[in-house]
């Protein structure tokens, strides 16, 4: 079964940086889309950040861009989100999706991903 799990969420303050994890098991896809995903509270789940499997260039929202990067480490079966310069606008439970028909970079953004991780908690205080 195909499973993601996430780490690295935690308490930091704002201007502080932190480092979310999402390890990948039981892929079997040759090519296939990662993304992340945050739902603050009280708000809808948002699009973060995404990247083709294929496709070395990433995809960001505009409220994120310049400060958080995807990367991934195909050796450890791991995708990153680094995320620089926290705010409080920041905090939310963040959540990795793993999707194996999106073809196009446009369909990034849109929340149909096939598997998903449980969430970390991310919290920025001012």
């Amino acid at each position: 079964q195909v499973r993601l799990v996430e780490s690295g969420g935690g308490l930091v303050q704002a201007g502080d940086s932190l480092r979310l994890s999402c390890v990948l098991s039981g892929v079997t896809f040759r090519t296939y889309t990662m993304g992340w995903f945050r739902r603050a509270p009280g708000k809808e789940r948002e699009f973060v950040a995404g990247i083709m499997r294929t496709d070395p260039a990433p995809v960001y929202s505009y409220s994120v861009k310049g400060r958080f990067t995807i990367s991934t480490d195909n050796d450890k079966n791991t995708v990153f989100l680094q995320m620089n310069g926290l705010q409080p606008e920041d905090t939310a439970v963040y959540y990795c999706a793993l999707d194996s028909l999106k073809t196009s970079v446009d369909t990034l953004v849109i929340p149909d991903y096939d598997y998903w991780g449980q969430g970390t908690q991310v919290t920025v205080s001012s």
